[in-house]
């Protein structure tokens, strides 16, 4: 049992760098597109980034100026919270 722990231990302290890459990121912009079918929005800045399902595009339409909090995955920008700038 204490080397079933150990073995745990060792790999959970091996793998903790590998969490920093998953680290969230903001960017402040103007949504270009809306593209509810994909589930994703197109900024001016020419990036997209992917909603989860469960997202609300209530009040996002081209032109509204937005702060999008996101996470990379696997080479997408997935959001994780979205705030409208007034």
């Amino acid at each position: 049992m204490r080397f079933f722990v150990a073995t745990l231990l060792a790999t959970a302290s091996f793998l903790s760098p590998i969490s920093s890459f998953a680290e969230s990121a903001d960017v402040e912009a103007t949504i270009k597109k809306v593209d509810m079918n994909s589930l994703s929005l197109t900024l001016d800045d020419g990036k997209t980034y992917q909603a989860p399902e469960e997202f609300n595009f209530d009040g996002l339409k081209a032109g509204v100026k937005v702060v999008i909090f996101y996470t990379e995955v696997d080479g997408k920008r997935v959001i994780n919270d979205l705030d409208i700038v007034q």
